[in-house]
């Protein structure tokens, strides 16, 4: 608690009022240690794991990336199964043969499906079954920006 040294007098030459002010030196002077105190040790904190990568390996520009193999699914029920240049019709019941022999054609691992906007979920996920069935687990969907469409 502080004094208050100067101001009226009170009853006595030697009576020292009470002063309501906070004294907030001591305050900002344990918040710069603790200031200092964070900064050295921070530094001493960080755990660092020494790894040995392998130097990057350009791409050749001779190759050209393999297609995606991608299922189409129209409104109508119609299903389509190729790559962006050939695409071929197929059904739910012939649908993992003909992906198989697209995955096989084109080794890529991944299966993307694309379907209208009005195709009913639950057409969807039959198709999304039928593949998790059949031990294809890498799905990606397409997602095509419609914002500018009237």
């Amino acid at each position: 608690m502080a004094a208050k040294l100067s101001g009226p007098g009170g009853g006595s030459k030697f009576d020292l009022g009470q002063n309501s002010d906070i004294n907030v030196t001591p305050f900002v002077d344990v918040m710069l240690v603790l200031l200092i105190i964070f900064m050295v040790t921070a530094p001493l904190a960080t755990l660092s794991i020494k790894l040995d990568l392998p130097p990057a390996q350009p791409a050749n520009p001779n190759t050209k990336p393999k297609p995606p193999t991608i299922i189409n699914l129209q409104q109508s029920g119609n299903i389509f199964v190729g790559t962006g240049d050939s695409t071929k019709a197929s059904n739910l019941d012939a649908l993992i043969p003909d992906v198989k022999n697209e995955l096989a054609v084109h080794t890529n691992d991944t299966v993307f499906i694309r379907a209208d906007k009005h195709v009913k979920y639950s057409r969807f996920m039959a198709v999304v079954n039928k593949l998790q069935d059949s031990g294809i687990y890498k799905i990606a969907l397409i997602l095509e920006d419609l914002s500018n469409e009237t």
